[in-house]
């Protein structure tokens, strides 16, 4: 019965996806929705694009080994770049009226920039589309009870994301992401209802956890080890900010006001709904302790699946699976669309600068495909887990693209020679500390590639300027 009601909703959201496709009349709706998007749909894609199975199976795992002090770069570093980029970047970047985060960088420091910046934003996705596409291949075998293999289930789920994804582009992750919401609000509201009864009360839960010393962010005061919980902090707080995605979604409101307002509805959502997986697997080493034992030695993001369809009713099954498999389709829908997008906006175009309409359509439907083959080959070969791979993803656009973003937008002496300093110091400093990283290590290699990137925009904008000065003090004298 599980099995059937899991293919009813597979067959569910692919028709909605579909239908979404009958909005779809140029390259604008189908990379940006047209910028018609309601506050309730942005702040839904908001929410659902980034709530993916690091939510549900990667940050609870996390948790019940390391507390609050291993899942600070998700979700408290995601929450607080969502309201960031709700407080400080929506604004100006929804008045540029832009496709994609490229072309800011092409009006802001030219075309030589722009290639770099979307590279480095294209690559971060490998990561965390191959994270979600690992997290369908586990849930398809759970579900079968091993009849389907980890690898089958990835080939079957990344089938399904490419249809919808392919036909209807932001139309198609707009719609499905608000009706994978509501499962995901619904399924996981229900699921702590029932673990709390099941343990004895939230309180008893809560209070298991913060006795065991989980709420603690800080658990070391050594110079190496604050720099480690800077080095995860910043890493998706500032290297989520010049994705894609959330500017996709910031551009595709309806008004200047909507895209504020629901990306940081969204940021709350976020962060109130990754904390009830949390709640769920400490409710579960209090209801089961045996089994949560069992499969913290083999692989803690299996703990919330097996605790479900060994100790609860059918329908919480349902519940659970139908949320698990909408964040996971939601943010793979959403991360397919996005590095897509802007490879044909911003890399193809160069090769190509007269497309018609038509042939940007027929282009980013052919990017999605190749996307999609890729990072569907990266999953099947990397032996990371659902949350590094996330985490793993921004490291390059931390180093290559945040400083450039900021100082672009917010200081008006930036220039074309400080951005490419700045990536270039960044990225420079950040691959061989990464190559040859260790634990004993002071500074955390992305850490120190976010700093050497500041150093470069400040040496490349200010010292051209501070030349030109003096040698027009030369002329005057």
């Amino acid at each position: 019965m599980l099995v059937w009601f899991v293919i009813l909703y597979l067959a569910v959201t692919v028709g909605i996806g579909l239908y979404a496709s009958t909005r779809v009349h140029n390259a604008k709706d189908f990379a940006a929705g047209g910028r018609r998007m309601p506050f309730h749909i942005v702040a839904a894609m908001v929410f659902a694009t980034w709530f993916g199975s690091e939510a549900v199976l990667g940050i609870p795992s996390t948790f019940i080994e390391e507390g609050f002090h291993g899942i600070v770069e998700d979700p408290f570093g995601s929450f607080t770049c969502l309201m960031l980029v709700g407080l400080f970047f929506a604004r100006p970047l929804y008045r540029m009226n832009l496709l994609t985060m490229g072309d800011f960088f092409r009006q802001r420091y030219g075309s030589t920039v722009e290639v770099i910046t979307s590279i480095a934003i294209m690559l971060s996705y490998l990561g965390w589309i191959a994270a979600q596409l690992t997290a369908l291949g586990v849930v398809f075998n759970v579900l079968s009870d091993g009849g389907i293999t980890t690898t089958q289930g990835m080939l079957i789920g990344a089938g399904i994301v490419l249809v919808y994804t392919l036909f209807g582009g932001m139309w198609s992750v707009a719609l499905t992401d608000f009706f994978q919401m509501v499962i995901i609000v619904g399924g996981l509201l229900y699921l702590v209802w029932l673990f709390s009864g099941m343990a004895g009360g939230a309180d008893k839960v809560i209070a298991k956890a913060a006795g065991d010393g989980k709420f603690t962010f800080i658990t070391s005061t050594e110079p190496r080890d604050l720099m480690a919980f800077i080095g995860a902090a910043v890493t998706m707080m500032f290297g989520s900010i010049p994705q894609q995605d959330v500017f996709q979604r910031v551009m595709s409101a309806r008004s200047e006001k909507i895209a504020v307002r629901a990306t940081i509805v969204g940021a709350v959502f976020y962060l109130t709904f990754c904390l009830l997986p949390v709640f769920l697997i400490y409710a579960a080493s209090m209801i089961n302790p045996e089994l949560v034992q069992k499969w913290l030695a083999e692989d803690a993001q299996m703990i919330l699946p097996r605790m479900i369809l060994e100790e609860t009713p059918l329908f919480a099954q349902v519940m659970f699976f139908g949320a698990l498999l909408s964040a996971i389709m939601s943010t793979a829908s959403g991360t397919l669309l996005a590095p897509s997008v802007i490879f044909v906006e911003n890399i193809f175009k160069h090769f190509k600068p007269r497309m018609s309409d038509r042939e940007f359509l027929l282009a980013t439907r052919a990017a999605i495909l190749i996307c999609a083959i890729g990072t569907t080959l990266f999953a099947l070969y990397s032996d990371a887990s659902i949350y590094e791979m996330v985490g793993n993803a921004y490291k390059v656009t931390l180093v290559a693209a945040f400083v450039p973003l900021t100082a672009g937008l917010f200081w008006k002496r930036a220039t074309t020679q400080g951005a490419l300093l700045a990536i270039a110091l960044g990225v420079g400093t950040w691959i061989p500390l990464e190559l040859t990283a260790a634990d004993t290590d002071f500074w955390p290699p992305q850490l120190a590639g976010l700093l050497m990137s500041v150093l470069g925009m400040l040496l490349g904008s200010l010292t051209p300027q501070r030349l030109a000065v003096h040698q027009l003090q030369a002329q005057r004298a």
